[in-house]
């Protein structure tokens, strides 16, 4: 027999092993619509149509922090890349310059993609945090295009952070 099961609704029929899990909201994305234009005080990013984007702001505009000065004032990012090895200790400049550029071109269309900071490991590793986790991923999978090596990643419970390693 073909097709969908006949006892679909009954109680026990379905997979057990599939847990639906409650959708985790991100805590720094506004949880109203924001008034038009607003502008980040911090940054400058206006919120217009809709979206953050880098613009002029009218005079008397509503004034409140963007998520990413949120996030940046919080110290509580949203991607982590962690890179380590002797490959990175002998190339660290270029590509540092790799993921600066990448930053760059991506918070030139997206103000809230942005690198948070960068804090040198005494094993001569380097983590950097990032106010967006599709940042973060776009950062460390131009690494690894780049320069090959073991690049892994850890999504957190809600997938509210992401962890990315590289290592060569």
């Amino acid at each position: 027999m073909t097709g969908p099961s006949k006892h679909r609704n009954q109680p026990g029929a379905g997979r057990g092993d599939r847990l639906l899990r409650e959708w985790v909201h991100d805590p720094y994305k506004s949880k109203s619509k924001l008034p038009e234009p607003t502008l980040c005080p911090q940054c400058g990013a206006v919120f217009h149509r809709g979206r953050w984007q880098w613009a002029r702001a009218e005079a008397g505009a509503h004034e409140t922090l963007c998520p990413a000065c949120h996030r940046t004032n919080d110290g509580i990012p949203a991607g982590i890349l962690s890179l380590n090895g002797q490959f990175l200790r002998k190339h660290r400049d270029e590509i540092l310059h790799l993921i600066h550029n990448l930053e760059e071109k991506e918070k030139a269309e997206h103000p809230l993609k942005r690198i948070m900071g960068e804090e040198q490991q005494d094993d001569g590793g380097v983590v950097i945090n990032f106010t967006d986790p599709h940042l973060a991923r776009a950062a460390g999978e131009g690494v690894h295009n780049a320069y090959e090596g073991e690049l892994e990643f850890h999504y957190t419970e809600g997938d509210t952070l992401l962890r990315l390693r590289w290592e060569r």
